[in-house]
């Protein structure tokens, strides 16, 4: 914790100028869940920022919770183990023997690594997943698709929708100083676990713990009007305004961050954020000054 709280000093120093102490203190105390995952976690250097973030925003006095994902990693476990990855309209089709690698991937590497990374940087980080404590409570989903003009339900196997969440036990992680890191599987009523899209949990997480900020880290700076000019960004937006952009300036990848934003925001969580997570300072930037280079969502 020394380590950390004494990173966060050295911030303060060289951007006092830019600061805004009555966001500071606002959500000192508060929980800020931060999404992290997909491009954002290639690799080493793509996470030291994020990390490094993460850990200043601890010791800053808020009480970060950090959703991962982790596609990149179930790949490379799957190629490893001969199974091939079959997607359905971008959903990772997943039979039992997949899911076990799927977990592993998850709650064993990715967790595992992300724990061990922040408690180096000096603040105690625990790692969980939606089964822990019976926390995240899912059932099966069923992809609906278009085939030859009709509607079609597709079963995709291990892949589940949230039905539930009890955050007791995050809740008293946070109030024992601890850095929750959690993997987005759940268990459903007939004891199956369930891989559920990380976007979606985190958003329905926000919600369960009615944090005060939901940050969607990505690789991009944040929504821009038109998707090709990075000058075209969107600063802030609301609810309804997102909705009317869904398919026509939010597109592909970005829809689930922004429908995992609404889930949030519908929840009572107090604002949501896209944000660049692989540059520098961009995460406290737009928490704590006005100097902000993503986009922030409100309800």
């Amino acid at each position: 914790m020394i380590q950390a709280e004494k990173q966060f000093d050295v911030w303060l120093r060289d951007r006092k100028s830019d600061l805004d102490d009555r966001l500071l203190k606002q959500l000192q105390g508060k929980i800020v869940l931060v999404k992290y995952g997909g491009n954002a976690m290639v690799s080493d250097s793509s996470e030291e920022p994020v990390l490094d973030q993460t850990s200043l925003l601890f010791s800053a006095g808020m009480l970060p919770v950090v959703v991962h994902g982790g596609g990149p990693s179930i790949r490379k476990l799957l190629e490893e183990v001969g199974i091939e990855s079959i997607f359905v309209d971008g959903h990772r089709k997943t039979d039992a023997r997949a899911m076990r690698f799927v977990e592993m991937a998850l709650s064993g590497e990715v967790n595992g690594q992300l724990v061990k990374k922040l408690n180096n940087r000096g603040v105690k980080a625990v790692g969980l997943s939606g089964k822990d404590a019976s926390m995240v409570q899912a059932e099966q989903r069923f992809h609906e698709m278009v085939v030859d003009g009709e509607s079609r339900q597709m079963d995709i196997g291990f892949v589940g929708n949230i039905t539930s969440i009890d955050p007791s036990l995050v809740h008293s992680l946070l109030q024992s100083g601890y850095l929750p890191v959690v993997s987005p599987i759940g268990v459903g009523p007939n004891g199956k676990d369930y891989n559920i899209n990380a976007d979606m949990f985190a958003g329905h997480l926000a919600g369960a713990l009615k944090a005060a900020v939901f940050m969607a880290v990505t690789d991009v700076d944040g929504l821009r009007k038109d998707p090709a000019d990075p000058e075209s960004l969107i600063e802030e937006i609301d609810a309804a305004g997102i909705r009317r952009e869904i398919g026509t300036s939010i597109q592909g990848g970005m829809i689930p961050k922004v429908e995992a934003c609404l889930i949030a925001l519908e929840q009572g969580v107090g604002q949501a954020c896209i944000v660049h997570g692989m540059k520098p300072d961009r995460i406290l930037n737009q928490l704590l000054t006005h100097n902000r280079s993503g986009t922030t969502i409100i309800s």
